[in-house]
């Protein structure tokens, strides 16, 4: 209570002493600390676990723990989730999108800690995903809670989830400027000067607070001398066909897998098919444990021997053909071992996935090249492309892609064929797939926030709260006589006609039934004969841009809304307009 009284006196002081704008600055460098703190925490918490299991392997013995440890880490994840938070994590980057459209950005609390011990387990073990999206995530509910606490609106509250969401971004990478375009790219819905002077503030602290936490380097270093070649851009071309082929297949399997795992009810049942799978396939190919940031940075460098190292296809390293099968193998299988990880029961993201696939399959595209004698590529600057062009294609960020690998590997001197590969590759897989793994189940749900600003807003409107129920119900053996009646107490101008059962039947209007409701010859017609069906109607699981065509196509001012033949109400044409003016006027500035 004290706390309670503390907070109001302190907020009184900060409208009256500091204005919203200096106070959004102040707040953008405590959101920049705080999710750079967290950033640093689950990476370093990670990596710890993944040391201390792996640090004793022997060679004989190695394979199966590959086998066992996801096994264990999942387990550990769901035994977390399930008898100590006792609530659903979410599900990441897409949860923090589905927070802003339909909850008004408002993040559970449990959610700025439970990810980063889930997230650490999953990984740690083995789990083939990564740590951004939970990084994303935890700096996302973080944003989210502190704007609750300060009494912030929801314009303010969803600045704050992308303040902290770029800055989650920036700090686990060291990448200021990443960080920024993608909260653009994938997380703000509406883009102005005063949003991106706070976007820089977040940023750049989070990025301050890594440097001084972990100190400054190159994460995947390597040297290039030479500038980007021209004569080269053709392959360029090729690859980003090649990434974006590959990050469609990627969104099918991350797609056709989730729903294979949909079919079982139990938790334990999932948990077991998944993590016996994806413990199948680290056995079989060990490059896909764990994040795979330590193959990520030997592509670079033109070497492939993740693919066979500790594996049972090492004896046969030196044979070409072999080799060849297992670059195709590890590419394809990386999505089956992700959306096995996710299928299980684990907690992480498809962020350093994106970036193993696409640096293998540009090491893959350059040794492939080179050996039919098409060309003299450098395997490092294809592989270091092709990250950024899955980035592109499976993310559906271009820019995040393009601005993220010139920043984490120093690697401006290939601005141009980032370009290149991103745009390609994302214009390819456009071709299949419209949504991203992000998005695809808010756009299926019609819940999906996008930059145009129009359908956003009515992704953000709920149909069922516009529901007015305030209309006079007839039954339709009821008679004109009786009708008359109830006409005469009702404010409204439209009577629902419904059975017993609360179906509907149809509706009486007004204006229909105005020339002859004051002839008594006609007293005794029932309500069955008058009535009519109603061109439109709306079910309550609509999305809202699907209502807003209704009534443009209809002309009508009112709409029944009926849900498995059950009468539930209306919805106005004026009320909605009024609640989208509500909804634009708090996201948009003043």
């Amino acid at each position: 209570m004290k706390a309670e009284i503390l907070l109001r006196r302190f907020l009184r002081w900060r409208s009256n002493h500091i204005s919203d704008k200096q106070w959004m600055y102040v707040l953008s460098v405590v959101v920049g600390i705080l999710a750079g703190l967290s950033a640093i925490i689950i990476k370093h918490a990670a990596h710890l676990i993944k040391d201390l299991l792996t640090s004793g392997f022997t060679s004989q013995y190695e394979n199966y723990f590959y086998f066992i440890y996801p096994t264990v880490g999942i387990f550990l994840v769901i035994v977390f989730m399930r008898y100590i938070v006792r609530q659903d994590i979410g599900h990441g980057i897409p949860g923090v999108l589905y927070a802003i459209s339909r909850k008004n950005g408002i993040i559970k609390r449990h959610n700025t800690f439970s990810a980063i011990i889930t997230s650490a387990f999953t990984v740690g073990f083995g789990g083939s995903v990564g740590l951004e999206g939970p990084t994303v995530s935890t700096g996302a509910a973080i944003g989210s809670n502190l704007g609750q606490l300060l009494r912030l609106n929801f314009k303010q509250i969803t600045l704050m989830i992308s303040l902290s969401s770029a800055a989650a971004m920036a700090a686990i990478f060291q990448s200021p400027i990443a960080g920024i375009v993608f909260a653009l790219e994938v997380i703000m819905i509406d883009l102005s000067m005063a949003s991106l002077v706070p976007l820089l503030i977040a940023s750049l602290t989070a990025v301050l607070t890594s440097y001084f936490m972990m100190g400054q380097a190159v994460m995947y270093p390597i040297e290039l001398h030479e500038t980007f070649d021209p004569s080269n851009t053709v392959y360029y071309m090729a690859l980003g066909v090649l990434a974006g082929l590959i990050s469609a297949y990627f969104t099918r399997v991350y797609i056709l897998t989730e729903n294979f795992f949909k079919r079982f009810g139990s938790m334990w049942k999932r948990f077991l098919i998944g993590s016996v799978l994806l413990g199948v396939l680290i056995f079989f190919f060990p490059a896909l444990y764990g994040e795979g940031y330590e193959a990520i940075n030997q592509s670079l460098q033109g070497d492939y021997s993740a693919l066979y190292n500790n594996s049972i296809f090492f004896p046969y390293k030196d044979i070409g053909w072999v080799v060849f099968i297992l670059f195709i193998a590890v590419i394809l299988v990386k999505a089956f071992a992700t959306a096995f990880t996710f299928g299980a029961g684990g907690v992480g993201g498809v962020f350093a996935p994106a970036l193993f696939i696409g640096a293998f399959t540009g090491l893959f595209f350059a040794l492939f090249t080179n050996q039919l004698g098409l060309g003299d590529l450098h395997p490092g600057k294809f592989a270091l492309v092709g990250m950024a062009g899955m980035i592109a294609g499976i993310l559906h960020a271009p820019l995040t892609g393009i601005f993220l690998i010139a920043e984490i590997t120093n690697g401006y001197t290939l601005f141009v064929p980032l370009m290149i590969v991103s745009t390609i590759a994302f214009a390819t897989v456009k071709a299949f797939n419209t949504n991203s793994v992000y998005t695809y189940q808010l756009a299926e749900r019609g819940e999906l926030l996008t930059h145009n600003k129009d359908r956003s807003i009515l992704n953000m409107m709920s149909l069922r709260r516009l529901v007015e129920t305030n209309f006079s119900v007839v039954r339709p053996d009821t008679t004109l006589r009786d009708l008359v009646g109830i006409i005469a107490q009702s404010k409204r101008n439209i009577f629902p006609v419904v059975d017993e059962d609360e179906s509907f039947l149809g509706h009486i209007l007004m204006d229909d039934v105005r020339n002859i409701m004051f002839d008594t010859d006609l007293y005794d017609t029932t309500v069955e004969n008058l009535m009519v069906m109603p061109q439109y109607i709306i079910d309550p699981g609509e999305p809202m841009a699907e209502v807003a065509r209704k009534f443009q196509e209809s002309g009508k001012y009112n709409i029944p809304v009926v849900h498995k033949g059950r009468y539930l109400g209306y919805v106005s044409r004026a009320n909605v307009f009024s609640t989208y003016r509500k909804k634009l006027s708090e996201i948009s500035d003043d």
